[in-house]
């Protein structure tokens, strides 16, 4: 019995001496019990920080083999600074050879220490810093050449960096090609390439560019008079009703919509017809439910002038339009330019300039990129099922810039299949100009009484 005791006595020692030489050396033991650091702290009777830190770095060492021990404890040691390789060796129980040769291979490994970051230079200035006026010349100069995406905020430019460059240079101010992408950038803009479409095909109009220069004097000119300058459009049709919109928004769970979107699925079939006053950047949506016809496009322009022109621009005897060469304001139809003589220049004694851009260039029209496409972000992924679901997004649209919204439902019915004979177009008085007389033309009031001297009619 004696014997049994004695003999299990010294395997009980052999075994825990085996353990300790295990650990000292780095062997690897995974149902070990972890080393008890032996540094005074953690021997001591009170409760330290640096217990709980000793002890994780003994479960790590436990789950290492024997170099990564020797490796771990060296990078430990190293940390710690001087006296480390004494202070790891009690945290580990390793011996402190074993230590300071792990200190060794790291070093090993990183043959020259790292070199000291030298402080980052300041450079010169930047060139809009030197010239405070750098960047409202740029803003200036491709204003008239701003277009963009109505559905995002993205947006080009036509001209080049080397031409704005040297525009610049012309101007007195100096700012590199690089320099002028780096503030196109900054402000929001992106180059963009071209692309081949299928059976895509636009017309080449020589004189495109001509216009384009006509458009931007007659801004420039109507601004310096204080009198209104609108941007007219007709926005893409929506349907209301429980129908999909393109985007996403936040929310705790996906809204189920129809699975097919016909129009004869639709309670109604808007078409929102917007007019964008330049100066005040204020946005007016006239939302109707019926055709998109001149008559309707009209009938918005002269609620807008009635309700709200002619007070924001008292007295004013003259406005000017840009619109697009297509759709319901077309420089083409007939019935546009008869009823902006009768609903709005007979009725209100005014002279209305109207300035058509190129065919194919309507994404330059100022309310694509300065209003549509800020409520199209509006109500992105949210569906349309009620007109005064449509008509409150609308209203709610706004942007840090101070842009503000107004919609109005026009639920006259319209027909299209009315028609302008020639001799009711005869009738008109309506001056083309010297430039582009197809895209530029002003309508008088055949009732003149607002003192403004008349062009001979051509013949």
């Amino acid at each position: 019995m004696g014997t049994t005791a004695q003999s299990s006595g010294v395997l009980l020692a052999s075994s825990a001496a085996k353990r300790g030489r295990i650990a000292r050396t780095g062997g690897a033991m995974p149902n070990a019990e972890p080393y008890r650091c032996q540094c005074l702290q953690c021997q001591g009777s009170q409760d330290h920080p640096a217990k709980e830190h000793h002890r994780q770095i003994n479960l790590l060492m436990q789950r290492l083999d024997r170099n990564q021990k020797r490796w771990y404890a060296g990078l430990e040691a190293n940390r710690i600074g001087r006296g480390g390789d004494q202070q790891v060796a009690l945290m580990t129980g390793l011996k402190v050879s074993t230590i300071r040769h792990g200190q060794k291979e790291l070093v090993a490994s990183f043959p020259e220490k790292p070199k000291k970051r030298p402080p980052a230079a300041m450079g010169r200035p930047l060139a809009e810093t030197k010239q405070p006026t750098l960047e409202a010349e740029i803003e200036r100069l491709i204003d008239n050449e701003i277009a963009g995406n109505p559905m995002t905020e993205q947006r080009w430019i036509r001209v080049s960096l080397r031409h704005l460059s040297k525009q610049l240079q012309e101007r007195g101010l100096k700012a590199c090609p690089v320099t002028v992408r780096r503030i196109l950038r900054k402000r929001g803009f992106s180059l963009r390439a071209n692309y081949k479409k299928k059976n895509g095909t636009r017309a080449n109009y020589p004189e495109r560019d001509k216009q384009f220069k006509y458009i931007a004097t007659k801004r420039q000119e109507f601004s310096e008079k204080e009198v209104a300058i609108i941007s007219v459009d007709t926005k893409k049709k929506e349907l209301i009703g429980n129908f999909k919109k393109n985007g996403k928004t936040w929310s705790k769970k996906v809204e189920e919509v129809d699975e097919h979107d016909f129009t004869s699925l639709a309670t109604y079939r808007t078409i929102p017809y917007g007019i964008y006053d330049v100066n005040k950047n204020t946005g007016y949506i006239f939302v109707g439910i019926s055709n998109d016809t001149p008559e309707f496009a009209v009938d918005a322009i002269v609620r807008w002038w009635r309700e709200e022109g002619s007070l924001l621009y008292g007295g004013a005897k003259e406005l000017l339009i840009l619109a697009d060469s297509g759709g319901s304001n077309s420089f083409r139809t007939r019935a546009w330019k008869y009823h902006l003589q009768v609903a709005l220049c007979d009725a209100f004694n005014l002279a209305v300039t109207v300035c058509h851009y190129p065919p194919g260039c309507s994404k330059w029209n100022p309310i694509e990129h300065r209003l549509f496409s800020f409520i199209s972000i509006n109500w992105a992924g949210k569906p349309l099922r009620t007109l005064d679901t449509m008509l409150g997004y609308i209203r709610g649209t706004s942007t840090a810039a101070g842009l503000t919204v107004k919609a109005f439902l026009l639920d006259t019915h319209y027909e299209k299949t009315k028609k302008i004979s020639a001799k009711k177009l005869n009738q008109l008085d309506l001056r083309s100009h010297e430039t582009c007389r197809a895209w530029n033309y002003t309508i008088y009031p055949r009732r003149n009484d607002s003192g403004l001297k008349c062009p001979k009619k051509a013949l």
